[in-house]
């Protein structure tokens, strides 16, 4: 990662940011989950309230991310020493074991270069984003919470698996879709779609169309 890359106001559609960090599984890149989903995550801090009811709650559904083929990725400030006390706690407390990588970004390049942090920030507390990267490496879907709310699992699986349907298909997935729901079609820019439909609204509002 070089220094232009720190503080880039990342979007979506943008590439992400290759990087390789330790973790609690040893080293990692991002070019290494090439050709997978990826869903790179961040947490403010190890041994807080909120992070560790997400990561026990991730923990617990790490195998339905993985029949999704997409890897879990963790990063926060703290060091590799204290993800693994954390992971400790976690698992004699609650009996859940976070087999996925949990990163140590003590320095703030990860956080500053995917724009977790402003540029003058001197800790992460305020962070908690999830960035989810498709198999080639560009973001499909963000989103920030503040310190103070945790983030839904069961969301963050929805997200993944309409940009899934939505690529697989060509369909738009509505509010509230849910895996098996029909999708929505792609209304058609031309003059004789607009006036063909008996119910005008079946030319931007067609729910039969892209069907996963």
């Amino acid at each position: 990662m070089t220094t232009s890359e720190h503080c880039k106001c990342l979007r979506i559609g943008d590439a992400a940011p290759d990087f390789s960090a330790r973790s609690t599984l040893g080293q990692v890149s991002l070019s290494d989950y090439r050709g997978r989903w990826v869903l790179l995550f961040s947490h403010p801090a190890d041994f807080t309230p909120v992070c560790t009811s997400e990561f026990v709650a991730l923990a617990k559904a790490a195998d339905r991310f993985a029949d999704m083929d997409c890897a879990l990725l963790a990063v926060s400030v703290d060091s590799l020493y204290s993800h693994f006390a954390w992971v400790r706690a976690i698992h004699d407390r609650f009996g859940v074991k976070v087999r996925f990588p949990i990163i140590e970004d003590p320095t703030l390049i990860l956080g500053r270069a995917y724009g977790m942090v402003a540029e003058s920030a001197h800790d992460s507390s305020t962070v908690r984003t999830n960035f989810f990267i498709d198999p080639e490496g560009v973001i499909r879907a963000l989103a920030c919470y503040p310190i103070n709310v945790g983030r839904s699992v069961e969301e963050m699986v929805r997200t993944l698996a309409a940009l899934q349907a939505a690529d697989a298909t060509g369909g738009l997935a509505p509010e509230g879709w849910q895996p098996g729901d029909p999708m929505l079609a792609q209304p058609e820019p031309e003059l004789d779609a607009i006036f063909m439909p008996e119910d005008p609204t079946d030319w931007f509002l067609n729910a039969e169309a892209g069907k996963q």
